[in-house]
């Protein structure tokens, strides 16, 4: 028997329930016959975050990830969306392969996580070595996204962490102040843009500066939407939000 609305695909998206930016986001990049089933990783909304606080925070989200993981699997997703990131450039190329591995050997179906997805992301558009990068985070969890992204021989020529005081004070981060970071970071030498951190909210923002930059702007929620759709066979292409969804 197929799912009557899910006819193509039920995906289960999991994120932190602080997290207010993933649900919306995906869901609207969603193609007929796809149906997302959000799953909240359950974590308090962390106060006065820093360098320490932020690894924690996002150790206690990793611990809870599995029991979002087993809660979102009694709806029978085909596919599961990890819409939580910095855990997963921890460690590296290795470490998020490990947790890729976890996650699939508990749900029992395959996943597509961030990190992973920025970066084939990058390989599909293709000619991109150099970037700059934002993010919500502190700056501990910037280097580990640098240390993710130099495993597959990109550089990382400038990053901005936000130093968002709450989990939840990431949502509120304005375009205004994305676009604002993005002009002073950009330079002829930045081969693409990219935004980690999926409470920051770009997807659409990414399409337009695009368009105003002459190159590649990644968000990190548009790059895993994506990559969960091209590894499900699912080929739509689906306008607004940038050239990773429109072409490829």
């Amino acid at each position: 028997m197929t799912d009557v609305l899910g006819y193509r695909a039920k995906f289960g998206v999991l994120g932190p329930s602080t997290n207010t930016t993933v649900q919306p986001e995906m869901e609207a990049m969603r193609p007929a016959g796809v149906t997302n089933h959000y799953s909240r990783i359950i974590v308090d909304n962390a106060n006065a975050l820093s360098d320490e606080t932020f690894l924690k925070g996002t150790q206690l989200i990793d611990q809870g990830t599995i029991d979002a993981v087993k809660g979102v699997m009694t709806c029978a997703p085909d596919y599961l969306v990890m819409g939580m990131s910095a855990i997963t450039f921890y460690g590296g190329a290795k470490g998020a392969e490990t947790w890729q591995h976890n996650i699939n050997q508990v749900s029992g179906v395959k996943s597509s996580i961030g990190s992973v997805s920025v970066v084939e992301a990058m390989k599909t558009i293709g000619g991109i070595k150099r970037v700059a990068f934002l993010s919500p985070y502190y700056p501990v969890a910037n280097t580990e996204v640098r240390n993710f992204l130099s495993d597959y021989g990109i550089e990382s020529v400038a990053d901005h962490p936000f130093r968002a005081p709450t989990w939840t004070a990431i949502a509120e981060i304005s375009n205004h102040r994305v676009r604002e970071v993005i002009k002073q970071m950009d330079n002829d030498s930045v081969d693409a843009i990219l935004q980690v951190g999926t409470n920051l909210s770009m997807a659409k923002l990414a399409g337009t500066l695009e368009l105003e930059l002459g190159k590649p702007v990644i968000a990190i929620n548009t790059a895993t939407y994506w990559h969960a759709l091209r590894s499900f066979g699912i080929s739509d292409k689906i306008s607004g939000y940038g050239r990773l969804l429109e072409e490829y």
